[in-house]
């Protein structure tokens, strides 16, 4: 089942959210004079998936045009 519009629109605002909270989190963890590198290379990589379905569901949103 496809999903409404309004759905989508629901979800793209959680996940850009996350993806906020993301950037936060890893400028705060960066500032820190020990920081584990690991743990920021985990959170860049889901915040770099949260941004790939981002992508997904604004190309969701707009209508296909035929050319």
């Amino acid at each position: 089942m496809p999903w409404t519009q309004e759905a989508i629109k629901e979800k793209l605002a959680q996940l850009e959210l996350e993806h906020r909270d993301l950037d936060d989190v890893i400028h705060a963890l960066m500032a820190a004079d020990d920081f584990d590198q690991l743990k920021v290379g985990r959170l860049k990589k889901r915040k770099l998936a949260l941004k790939d379905q981002i992508s997904s569901l604004r190309n969701q949103l707009i209508p296909d045009i035929i050319a």
